[in-house]
Parts: structure tokens; C-alpha cells; sequence
């Protein structure tokens, strides 16, 4: 991964599910949804693998454009609700079809499950995850500044 950075005893930094960080490295952009939600948006395929199968709990709402490549999107869900606000659903579904290669069509079908259900078969490229049940939902692609305002995707 070449980003990682390691404490002075040389041991990985902290992880932190709320800021997007894994041992230390930020692997996703953070955003609050309309209903105060945190929204993980991964920045790389192999960030999206970090975000979707170690970062996410087992609770948490996970995006994805139907077809095509683009960000794994999570919504943190510390509370354990069964779906989350609309609000924020169709917030995190314009940020993954936004942070896709669909992101300049009109509406687009992002596919929404609970991060349980996305799992990594062996030998799947990085980024590549399969997913057990979803719904459909459809949202028209948009980008925000982050919080903190970094977005280092064009």
C-alpha cells in the first residue's frame, strides 16, 4: 500500500472507523450525511477492500454502482438500524454513483446491503467483492467537499 505509517516503535498507527483510518492511513474520504450519519467514500481499489471487509462493522450500510467500477461507499451505523434514514440513503447513493464511472449520467442504480453480506472470494482483484442480498436504488451522481475539505479526486 505504500501509504502506511507506522508509530515510532514501528508498529501500524491507530484505526479509527468514524475518520476512515486503518493502521494510521486514511483509505476513505469522510462526509456527514444530511441526518449527521458518518459516510466512508474509499479512495482506491485497494482502499474500497480495506473499507468494505476490515473498516466496516457488520451493521454498517455499503453502496456501489450496479454496473461498472467506482468508490465502495459506507455508512456508519453505530446504532444498529435496520435501514438507514432516506436522507442519507439517497445522500450515500449520489456519492457512489458521484465517485463512479457512471458520475456524469442522469439517474443511476446503486445497489445498497449491509457490509456482512459483501465478501471477498480468493483471487478476486483488488476492489472486486461480491455481494450476498442488495436492494436497488437509484440517485443522481454528486460530489461534496469532505469534511476537513480535502477531496484529492478530480
Amino acid at each position: 500500500m505504500g501509504r502506511r505509517r507506522d508509530n515510532r516503535d514501528g508498529f501500524p498507527g491507530p484505526t479509527d472507523p468514524d475518520q476512515g483510518l486503518w493502521q494510521g492511513v486514511s483509505i476513505a474520504r469522510r462526509f456527514i450525511s444530511p441526518d449527521g450519519m458518518v459516510v466512508l467514500v474509499g479512495r482506491t481499489a485497494h482502499d474500497n477492500d480495506v473499507l468494505s471487509l476490515k473498516l466496516a462493522g457488520p451493521k454498517d450500510f455499503w453502496y456501489h454502482v450496479a454496473s461498472g467500477s467506482g468508490s465502495h461507499v459506507v455508512v456508519r451505523n453505530p446504532d444498529a438500524l435496520a435501514r438507514p434514514p432516506k436522507a442519507t440513503e439517497s445522500f450515500a447513493a449520489a456519492l457512489a454513483a458521484g465517485y463512479s464511472k457512471a458520475r456524469l449520467g442522469g439517474r443511476v442504480a446503486v445497489h445498497t446491503t449491509v457490509a456482512a453480506d459483501v465478501s471477498k472470494p480468493r483471487g478476486l482483484v483488488p476492489g472486486k467483492v461480491v455481494i450476498r442480498r442488495w436492494r436497488t436504488v437509484f440517485a443522481t451522481p454528486m460530489r461534496v467537499p469532505t469534511v476537513g475539505g480535502e477531496d484529492d479526486d478530480p
